[in-house]
């Protein structure tokens, strides 16, 4: 595998060798780290009201969904039922 080579200041590099877990080489950390969002990065991205809208949206999903499966278990819970008669 090519390498590349970077520069870091001191605090750069205490910052990585302090998220670096044991056994993990400086590459892995910065691929794992890479990956990650800071909350501090998406706060604020929505408005109080959109975030609002959100959540409600959210519940309503969660809602339906809890809805549903109950509908389903329901409807299997009879099929075996009429099954198990026979």
């Amino acid at each position: 595998m090519a390498t590349k080579t970077i520069s870091l200041d001191e605090e750069a590099y205490e910052r990585l060798k302090a998220r670096k877990k044991e056994g993990e080489s400086f590459s892995e950390t910065v691929k794992r780290l890479a990956g990650e969002r800071s909350w501090n990065e998406v706060t604020g991205i929505l408005s109080e009201d959109e975030a609002a809208d959100l959540e409600a949206a959210i519940d309503d999903g969660r809602t339906k969904s809890r809805d549903r499966s109950d509908r389903l278990t329901a409807e299997l819970d009879e099929a075996i039922d009429d099954e198990m008669s026979e």
